[in-house]
């Protein structure tokens, strides 16, 4: 397929609030953008309802401007079953076994893939993006959980449950923080961006009380915190900052050499809300990871280059790669 035939592919990436959708050329380029809200609080069969009319009508705008649509390409959370096509079970949308992409296909008419939306985009990462041009990446997106994905030649294992990934679920800290998995301890429980967040916000205010005060004194409530606001504390010397900051890198570390030792890739890719700190993260992170690590070799640890379009242009390979298997 070549750039100039006007093909593209419909992809939707499927998030717990809203759903970032493009029509992307064979060769990555991205010609149209959208985005809606998810609304999973109306329940599972909404969502999906919502899902394919958003893809009709990504297919009506594409023949609008006189493009082909050749296939569909939608990537959710939580488990997929890539083989069959079923969202097996995703707590932030509602999904217990939906046959998503035998609904698509039938109603839209186009060959469709289903994938998982961390997996997408690292393969997206991996074949365009920071990963490119090395045979083993692991991409991980560090956000309100933590999630990965392990690439090899192109391809991103998905386990044998559709499963596979689940870096935030590696134990580091036994006894530590309770996981929203319902253990305690987990890398996600200490070292996502919400974490981060949450561990400063319940120190700070423990220290200082639930209240701050306004400029005439007045009582407040409690401050919410992002992990960014905490980064750029710590940046600037603040020691509750750097000590929750420290406790997360630290962590992070402990669950890369895990992931090292288990897959012994070329190239870390981190994404995800806590991978914008920069260097206040990669410095101390390599630190820390080199410090870890005995006889394996040290993956070059380099930030995400795809942003938030790497789920959809993952969604897009996926219904490519469909395409030519087929």
């Amino acid at each position: 397929m070549s750039e100039r035939d006007g093909r593209v592919v419909v992809a939707l990436d499927v998030g717990g609030t809203g759903m970032k959708c493009a029509l992307i050329r064979p060769d990555g380029a991205v010609v149209h953008t959208e985005r809606h809200p998810t609304g999973a609080d109306r329940g599972a069969e909404a969502v999906v309802d919502t899902i394919l009319t958003v893809a009709d009508g990504l297919i009506d705008t594409a023949r609008t401007a006189g493009l082909t649509p050749t296939a569909l390409g939608i990537v959710v959370p939580g488990i997929v079953d890539q083989t069959r096509g079923v969202a097996v079970w995703s707590a932030n949308i509602g999904f217990r076994d939906v046959p998503l992409r035998d609904l698509a296909a039938d109603r839209l008419g186009l060959p469709t893939a289903l994938g998982h939306d961390v997996r997408a985009g690292g393969l997206a990462e991996a074949r365009l993006g920071a990963g490119r041009d090395c045979g083993h990446v692991l991409f991980v997106a560090i956000g309100t959980g933590i999630a990965a994905a392990h690439v090899v030649a192109a391809a991103a294992a998905t386990g044998a449950h559709g499963a596979a990934g689940e870096l935030g679920h590696i134990l580091v800290r036994p006894g530590g923080p309770r996981c929203g998995c319902g253990r305690s301890g987990c890398l996600e429980a200490i070292a996502s961006a919400s974490a981060v967040a949450r561990r400063y916000t319940a120190l700070a205010t423990g220290t200082t009380g639930n209240a701050d005060t306004t400029p005439d004194g007045g009582a407040a409530g409690p401050t919410v915190v992002t992990a960014a606001e905490v980064a750029g504390r710590a940046a600037a010397g603040e020691e509750l900052a750097t000590r929750v900051w420290r406790e997360a890198v630290e962590a992070l570390a402990d669950g890369l050499a895990t992931a090292q030792a288990l897959y012994d890739v070329q190239t870390i890719v981190l994404g995800g809300g806590l991978a914008q700190a920069g260097p206040g993260l990669f410095d101390p992170l390599r630190t820390a990871l080199r410090e870890r690590l005995t006889f394996h070799r040290e993956p070059r640890l380099v930030p995400a280059a795809l942003g938030d379009e790497a789920g959809c242009l993952g969604a897009a390979l996926l219904a490519l790669d469909q395409l030519e298997d087929s």
